[in-house]
């Protein structure tokens, strides 16, 4: 994308103050920032849990620990990498259907629930 083009000094364009304040603005804005914050946000982004999930989790007596989340967090990245969109996390014990692109736990499942259950609706499973 161009910007505008202006001419210093001389008679109907701006002045310097202007241009500065133009060029300011532009760059607060323009697709650097937006590049940095999107960077930032991704780095801090983290696995979140839908109301229902939190219920589950609840009722189920699921622990949710700082490195179960940190196990979460890297299967999305995994699923992200090959293109998945609703994922089964699981191990021994937990299951979770994760939406990728939300980084969200839809729902959580202990090992009794998993014996009798049928996961539909997702594309792709990760072990943690």
């Amino acid at each position: 994308m161009v910007g505008p083009i202006y001419t210093v000094g001389g008679s109907g364009g701006i002045g310097q103050a202007e241009l500065r304040k133009t060029q300011a603005s532009q760059a607060s804005g323009g697709f650097d920032a937006v590049l940095r914050q999107e960077m930032e946000r991704s780095q801090t982004r983290q696995v979140a849990f839908s109301k229902h999930a939190l219920s589950r989790v609840e009722e189920r007596g699921i622990e949710v620990t700082p490195t179960l989340l940190e196990r979460l967090g890297d299967s999305v990245e995994k699923a992200q990498a090959k293109g998945a969109t609703n994922i089964l996390a699981l191990d021994q014990s937990l299951a979770f259907i994760v939406n990728v692109p939300n980084n969200r736990v839809i729902t959580a499942l202990s090992q009794a629930e998993m014996k009798e259950s049928v996961f539909t609706n997702i594309d792709g499973a990760v072990f943690l």
